[in-house]
């Protein structure tokens, strides 16, 4: 090798030593990251958050775009028992410190969403956590070491070429990425991350909103008192929370247009896939709906030759112009900072939104990579709460204890209890255990019998890690 290729190589070894080292980094100073930071704080590990902006909880600063969480803070239950109130607070982090409970931050029901971002910007000073801000990780990937921990490191790179590497990645990113349309015409589509939120830029407005989720009727209540009126459409029917029993569903709080609509208002739900649309817009700067077969079969592609539909699609009340479309479709997983070495996307609708995980949260590709908070839902859509706080603290939790005890050798936390209190102490964790009430179906209590003591063991709140061990 010539002076130059020493050189190079001598280069490359004094930057892959130069790196930066932690044993856990933590992407993310939301929720989910600093509820593991936490974790890892306590533990007295080596750790380090990371940040892209200058505060913890940033999303907060943008969404929801009208303020109002549908997180309920209640703040008086009759109870004492600090255990059982974490049932129905859905906005505070577990921690040993009695002034980081939400309902010191916030006397609403329904909090505004700049009280989130100061409790987070609390819970992280107070407990000395360890975040790098203003650091942007625009690229992770892996470095095979048969030395480390899971076989391999986790390379991340931040906006200024710094040069990271961790034994243990948790993904607390959350799902960012607004979810887009993709039709003829979708280009006239205004996003909710981006449509104003003052009512009086929409006064005597016909307004299309897309999606019929909580964006959208948060969207449509701040608007119903001023326009013409409000259409809504989405394939999927409007399903409620007090129906369904699904916190990620429609809230009370926000369904207002329902009773417009019911009530023969002018206001109104539809129903219609969103891939066979077009919008067109017309010389007077309207827009007007009809299907994608219909544009494509149109050679002018105007407004005024374009045929609205007129089978089973057809809706009369489509056939109106609008002044305004809004996009409100909800979000999905921020997949392109990761190499693909990392394997988190097998390409299907499913997992375009939600990485590809295990029911340990541990990523399915690779060993030593976890996602935490809201982009761990996939786990149990639909199911529980682990895609909102008072679900995936536990969740972030169980995420810890499971690391403690393969890379420590930290026993998961048990307690012991003679036979004869068997009886009374299921029933008190029946009555008070918080992540068991809200993470139903995910976590569970074991109750293990010494054969010869005849002591019960209560390993407190597993995860669903190997279902045939647990019994519920």
């Amino acid at each position: 090798m010539g002076p130059s290729g020493l050189l190079v190589a001598l280069a490359l070894h004094l930057a892959v030593c130069s790196r930066p080292h932690r044993d856990y980094c933590v992407l993310g100073a939301g929720p989910a990251g600093l509820q593991m930071a936490a974790f890892l704080h306590r533990a007295g590990r080596d750790y380090e958050v990371f940040e892209r902006e200058s505060a913890p909880g940033s999303f907060f600063t943008r969404y929801p775009r009208h303020r109002k969480l549908i997180s309920i803070n209640k703040r008086h239950t009759g109870k004492a028992n600090a255990e059982f109130n974490l049932r129905h607070d859905w906005n505070s982090l577990l921690s040993d410190d009695p002034h980081l409970l939400f309902r010191h931050y916030s006397q609403a029901y329904f909090p505004d969403a700049s009280d989130m971002v100061r409790y987070l910007g609390d819970f992280a000073r107070r407990l000395g956590l360890h975040v790098l801000y203003n650091t942007n990780i625009t690229h992770v990937t892996l470095d095979k070491d048969p030395q480390a921990w899971n076989g391999h490191y986790f390379i991340l790179t931040d906006q200024k070429g710094q040069v990271y590497q961790c034994s243990v990645l948790l993904v607390a990113t959350g799902l960012a990425v607004p979810k887009l349309v993709d039709f003829p015409g979708s280009e006239y589509v205004e996003g909710y991350e981006s449509v104003s939120v003052d009512p009086e830029d929409f006064v005597g407005q016909n307004v299309l909103i897309l999606g019929h989720g909580n964006s959208a009727f948060e969207t449509a209540e701040n608007i119903l008192g001023v326009t013409n009126f409000v259409h809504m459409l989405s394939r999927s029917r409007v399903r409620l929370s007090w129906a369904t029993h699904y916190v990620g569903d429609v809230r009370a709080i926000n369904n207002g247009l329902l009773d417009t609509y019911q009530l023969k208002s002018l206001d109104g739900l539809l129903e219609s896939d969103l891939e066979y649309l077009a919008l067109v817009k017309d010389s007077k700067g309207k827009f007007h709906v009809t299907l994608k077969f219909l544009l494509e079969n149109n050679s002018s592609q105007s407004a005024d030759s374009i045929p609205l539909p007129e089978d089973d699609n057809d809706n009369f009340a489509m056939r109106v112009a609008y002044d305004r479309v809004i996009r409100c479709l909800g979000w999905t997983f921020d997949f392109s900072i990761f190499d693909q070495s990392l394997r988190l996307s097998s390409g299907t609708e499913f997992s375009k939104k939600y990485p590809l995980i295990k029911a340990s949260y541990e990523s399915k590709g690779s060993r030593g990579l976890f996602i935490l908070g809201t982009a761990s839902h996939s786990v149990d859509y639909r199911k529980s709460a682990g895609g909102f706080i008072h679900g995936f603290r536990y969740t972030v939790r169980a995420v810890h204890r499971l690391l403690e005890h393969r890379h420590h050798g930290i026993p998961w936390p048990s307690t012991e209890y003679p036979i004869t209190q068997l009886t009374s102490s299921i029933i008190r964790r029946v009555n008070e255990a918080s992540g068991l009430y809200q993470m139903f179906s995910v976590l569970a209590d074991i109750i293990l019998l010494k054969e010869h003591q005849l002591l019960p063991h209560f390993p407190s709140s597993w995860n669903t890690l190997a279902p045939s061990m647990l019994s519920g």
